[in-house]
């Protein structure tokens, strides 16, 4: 019987971190969207994220040398992308049940099959039929009955559009990071595509931003710092165990906003939530399942 060396221990501890984190985030950013705009949290998101990742490049001999890139205009695609369904990712958590929105997320590694398919001429497999068929049957689920007897307000059916569109683009962000680690240092990705948040940020700016009071600054703070330490640790989990043994720790990480909902939102889980959760996971399993046979990017 094949034994967990302790580095794969590491690994899955890591993992498991960076989940919290990333719902801790999650859960900064949902208490936060009453009252801040969508962009500027993205800006304090991005710009206390750089703070970790610095550190943690530099750490790594990876800063500022590690920066230099031959790809500039892939960068930009990339971190275009990434910005676009940040975005996208946070006006739906806004609008949606933290769990839902979370859920929604699980939809990205069956778009990417697809898109893989279609940019990257790669083999259409049962695996990413199974997916793209477990993925949509979880969001009809989530959403037809709402729809179909026309009871499902604005809010949160723009907060599903946007969820599908965070998957989307996520997915072709994904792509791009594919295709820019060939020759580019993950460092670099990750370095661009903050600053890039940081910039779309920006823009918002005459749309109206707020003077947020003490605890909403404290929230918009820790949410830059747990997204940032949540990308480290989930990229080191990475270099510590493959990616067919972390699987499985990457989709328990759904029990947070679901135990954020029940007890810091008051916000009860729908049957419909229940009955899409497996479908979607399932989804995002047999669309990962090749990639999990190639070595991950992180």
């Amino acid at each position: 019987m094949k034994t967990i060396s302790e580095n794969q221990t590491l690994g899955i501890g890591l993992r498991v971190l960076s989940g919290f984190l990333f719902a801790a985030m999650s859960i900064c950013i949902k208490a936060t969207s009453g009252q801040v705009p969508v962009g500027q949290i993205v800006f304090f998101r991005s710009a206390f994220a750089l703070i970790p990742l610095v550190i943690f490049l530099w750490w790594r001999n990876e800063f500022p040398r590690g920066l230099a890139t031959r790809r500039p205009f892939g960068h930009l695609l990339r971190s275009s992308l990434g910005a676009a369904a940040m975005f996208a990712s946070f006006a739906s958590i806004a609008r949606l049940p933290l769990a839902e929105a979370t859920l929604l997320t699980y939809l990205s590694p069956t778009f990417t099959s697809i898109a893989g398919v279609v940019l990257l001429s790669e083999r259409l497999t049962k695996w990413r039929v199974g997916g793209v068929l477990f993925g949509l049957a979880g969001v009809v689920t989530l959403v037809w009955p709402e729809i179909g007897h026309g009871v499902m307000d604005d809010a949160r059916m723009w907060g599903y559009i946007l969820g599908l569109l965070m998957g989307v683009l996520t997915s072709f962000a994904l792509i791009m990071v594919r295709s820019l680690s060939r020759t580019e240092h993950l460092g670099a990705i990750a370095f661009y595509f903050v600053i890039a948040s940081m910039i779309g940020g920006l823009f918002t700016v005459p749309f109206g931003w707020v003077m947020p009071d003490n605890t909403q600054f404290a929230l918009l703070v820790l949410a830059g710092l747990f997204g940032g330490f949540a990308h480290i640790a989930m990229t080191v989990a990475f270099r510590h165990a493959e990616a067919s043994l972390l699987a499985p720790f990457e989709y328990l990480a759904i029990l947070w906003p679901i135990l954020a909902d029940l007890l810091i939102f008051k916000s009860p889980l729908s049957s419909t939530f229940i009955t899409a959760l497996p479908l979607i996971l399932a989804g995002a399993a047999l669309a990962a399942m090749e990639g999990r046979r190639r070595r991950p990017l992180s």
